[in-house]
């Protein structure tokens, strides 16, 4: 299926837009998301006592500003950062000379270049470099901090944390602040998402249209890139499509295998579309004319019940020990195989809260009360120890005042159950 400037809406005089959605309408006002996501940052650096944040994970500056250059080439690179003032401005400090990326943005107050002291950068000149970004930042912890010393990071490595321990600035975890702030999602940032999971349905369909027998995974794969390249997303996170044998166990990524009659195709859409936001949904199809066998069947019809199970009993103000404990008890035969987690976050890419299973919460799990506003993913992976293939399913919800309310959409193959 060929994607075309057809499939999405453009608007040539709509106002400027940032990144790969420029001369498109937005679906939400974006400067009101803008500084509906800078204010939650803030929020929770008031509630931790910190005097500002620096970031420099990709995602979170994101977020932060909607300020964007090479996210992915950025994110090998201690390159560029957004130092946030809990009461005070934003400095952005950019990979080169950039000024225009950043032009009409109402949440960045001043751009700088950064002193980049990586080492493809610097080589033996970091130390300095990393001596003279340290100062830049105790002067602005100085001047905007109000006599707090406490400084939020969400990740930097030691040279750059050494610099600006010796300035004696307290350093405390940045991505606490970050993931706190993501969790709950504006009316506008619900509009982006659901943007981004039509661009993702739209390649999902193309991906089907072109299951044929002989077509390799990665060529399978390819049609969703395709889709969300041509409508203004950004990027895939992972390659999780796996055919037939390479089902079960999951997280094989695509291959270069022949896809054969009668194999199952379950993948894991992991997709960054318009406007930053992730669509992370997960199906499971079968190649081919004819219809499931009585294995396939199985599993299918296991997956969609505990992915719609553990979708329905989820209520604002639940525990994530209560949800782990009401969800689907997945049978013996499945137990070894299955997923991670039975939900998670989800917003511009995977977030806070990741849930556990009930047999691993004590072990791995945490807690805390999912609450409306709250976007997650719901998952389901179905293949017994030792079985040949596995299901796979997905559903992104918003959480709302009556309980999970779907945003992903694409159908199920409910002629299977």
């Amino acid at each position: 299926m060929p994607i075309t400037a057809a499939d999405a809406v453009y608007n040539k005089g709509a106002p400027r837009q940032h990144g790969a959605m420029e001369g498109s309408e937005a679906p939400a006002e974006l400067d009101k998301i803008r500084l509906y996501r800078l204010e939650r940052i803030r929020g929770e650096l008031r509630k931790k006592d910190c005097a500002g944040a620096l970031l420099f994970d990709q995602v979170n500056t994101r977020y932060a500003t909607d300020s964007t250059n090479m996210q992915i080439w950025c994110s090998h690179f201690e390159t560029r950062c957004v130092f946030i003032a809990t009461d005070g401005p934003v400095v952005l400090f950019d990979y080169s000379n950039l000024p225009h990326l950043a032009e009409g943005l109402p949440t960045i107050d001043e751009y700088r270049v950064m002193p980049a002291f990586y080492y493809f950068s610097a080589a033996d000149g970091g130390p300095g470099r990393a001596k003279e970004f340290g100062k830049q930042i105790a002067d602005l912890m100085k001047k905007h901090g109000h006599g707090n010393k406490r400084l939020a990071i969400d990740r930097l490595s030691h040279m750059g944390l050494d610099a600006i321990r010796s300035h004696g600035i307290d350093v405390f975890d940045g991505l606490e602040i970050t993931e706190q702030a993501r969790v709950i999602k504006s009316d506008g940032e619900i509009e982006l998402m659901k943007r981004a999971i039509d661009v993702c349905e739209i390649g999902m369909k193309a991906m089907h249209d072109a299951l044929v027998p002989g077509i390799t995974e990665n060529a399978l794969w390819a049609k969703l890139h395709e889709a969300n390249i041509a409508l203004g997303g950004e990027w895939i996170e992972t390659r999780l499509l796996s055919s037939g044998p390479r089902t079960n166990p999951w997280f094989r990524e695509c291959s270069m295998r022949l896809i054969e009659t009668g194999d199952m195709v379950s993948f894991d859409t992991d997709l960054i579309g318009p406007y930053g936001y992730c669509a992370d949904i997960s199906r499971s199809w079968r190649c081919g004319d004819g219809k499931p066998d009585d294995i396939q069947r199985r599993l299918y019809a296991a997956a969609h019940e505990q992915l719609h199970h553990d979708i329905a009993i989820l209520k604002p103000g639940m525990s994530f020990r209560e949800i782990a404990e009401k969800a689907w008890p997945i049978p013996d035969e499945y137990l070894s195989n299955r997923y991670t987690c039975l939900l998670h976050g989800v917003g511009l890419a995977d977030e806070y809260p990741s849930i556990r299973h009930r047999v691993d919460f004590d072990k791995k799990g945490y807690d805390g009360t999912i609450e409306e506003g709250m976007t997650l993913c719901v998952e389901s992976m179905i293949g017994a120890e030792g079985g040949r293939e596995g299901v796979k399913l997905e559903q992104q919800v918003l959480i709302t005042k009556g309980g999970a309310e779907p945003l992903s959409t694409y159908r199920f193959e409910e002629d299977w159950l």
